[in-house]
């Protein structure tokens, strides 16, 4: 990428100003916008393909280059690529206020779009459109974190619908068949029915089967319990991941 310096500015593009203030001074790296992130999740190992410049400065736009001296009594080293890992790993990312602006909004879109998908309207078992759970997020005062994926923050956003909004939701339901030789149906029945919210159908014959209503995140549990108990004569199908009741 060609570096332009007139009147000892650089100009660059595409890039990610990472800034850590130290010892009294700021130091700013340039990188290309999402390595960082790359590097501090260890997807990107090579400060090379991180670094738009191998530099560490005191304000990169004005291309003040930071002194030897000032990067060993900050840091401790003048070693610039130590410098500049450090600096990838507590520095801040300068973000333009509409670029921030933008990102948020479409993380924002991203989260309500996953609690689309994953939950229901409690009184007709049906999902609401995304436009309504954001509606329901301003309600609540959702506040979305730029630093963290869409799906890490919807279990909160969720949590902060149902307790701060006047929406009515619930997590949609997965329903899943379990089958087992009738003497481990009888002998689990009362540990199963615990992990289920309702037990739709039940079969006691030469196998015990039932179709239950499950919590997404039981669907674990019970794969547990028939592994540590059955030792694998026991099986879970899932029959809908995201399941509304019946309401006949």
């Amino acid at each position: 990428m060609p570096i332009q310096q007139p009147s000892n500015q650089i100009k660059l593009t595409n890039v990610s100003i990472v800034r850590l203030k130290k010892g009294g001074k700021r130091f700013e790296i340039a990188c290309y916008k999402n390595k960082v992130q790359e590097w501090r999740n260890g997807v990107e190992t090579s400060l090379d393909d991180v670094l738009q410049i191998s530099n560490v400065f005191m304000n990169v736009s004005k291309g003040e280059v930071a002194k030897s001296n000032d990067l060993q009594k900050a840091f401790g080293t003048s070693t610039v690529d130590d410098v500049v890992k450090e600096i990838l790993k507590k520095g801040e990312v300068q973000v333009a206020e509409k670029e921030r602006e933008h990102d948020l909004t479409t993380l924002r879109k991203e989260i309500a779009t996953i609690v689309a998908e994953k939950c229901v309207d409690p009184a007709t078992q049906r999902p609401y459109p995304v436009g309504m759970i954001e509606k329901a997020m301003a309600e609540a005062g959702v506040s979305v974190k730029a630093g963290k994926n869409a799906k890490s923050q919807v279990a909160e956003t969720l949590r902060l619908i149902q307790g701060h909004s006047t929406l009515p939701i619930q997590r949609a339901r997965m329903r899943v068949r379990v089958v087992l030789p009738a003497a481990e149906g009888e002998r689990l029945e009362e540990q199963l029915r615990a992990l289920a919210e309702t037990v739709e159908k039940e079969d006691k014959g030469e196998s015990w089967e039932t179709v239950m209503l499950i919590e997404p995140s039981q669907i674990r549990a019970i794969n547990e319990l028939l592994q540590k108990e059955c030792k694998g004569k026991g099986r879970v199908e899932t029959l809908t991941f995201a399941a509304t009741a019946d309401n006949n």
